[in-house]
């Protein structure tokens, strides 16, 4: 186990963040799939930085779009009408059509306002809401970062992993 292994997950740098990742995806035998929208895929390059990924991640999907969110996730164009992209059931649903189009195990999905427009009063910059789903359990939370467009997709990725790791730690219940 690395040395950070005890360390909060809130201070580890990515880079770790990811190797630890690794440890708990690959002592399960499990592979992972990431639906980002505001991050445009820098989930998906964090984890395919480390040496040796392909063992563990699967594929990513970058759905910026509505229509990519429909046509590759089949998330439910009315889900978006109604909800808007930036909300929790687009973020659960993109969550399960990466698990639904992949081979996965576990799936991490992302959408939200990184800046600087964009916003509006119920959505400001920063407002991000994540998917997560790992083993048949599904999460979602809403988040707001501050910072510039680049402080809040580098957050996105941060409370990502964190959490995804989180999430594969906890016993089943």
């Amino acid at each position: 186990m690395s040395p950070a292994a005890s360390e909060p997950l809130e201070s580890l740098p990515t880079p770790v963040l990811v190797e630890r990742l690794a440890e708990r995806l690959g002592a399960r035998g499990w592979m992972m799939a990431t639906a980002e929208s505001c991050t445009g895929g820098l989930i998906a390059g964090a984890c395919t930085d480390r040496a040796g990924s392909s063992e563990w991640f699967e594929r990513g999907f970058v759905t910026y779009s509505n229509a990519a969110k429909t046509e590759l996730l089949d998330v439910d164009a009315a889900l978006i009408a109604e909800h808007g992209a930036v909300s929790e059931p687009v973020a659960r649903a993109m969550a399960a059509g990466a698990l639904a189009r992949s081979r996965a195990q576990v799936a991490v999905a992302v959408t939200g306002v990184a800046g600087p427009g964009g916003g509006s009063a119920d959505k400001p910059v920063g407002t991000v809401w994540f998917g997560w789903s790992v083993n048949g359990r599904v999460r979602s939370e809403r988040r707001r970062f501050d910072g510039d467009r680049a402080a809040v997709r580098a957050a996105t990725v941060h409370f990502a992993l964190q959490t995804l790791i989180q999430l594969i730690e906890a016993p089943a219940s």
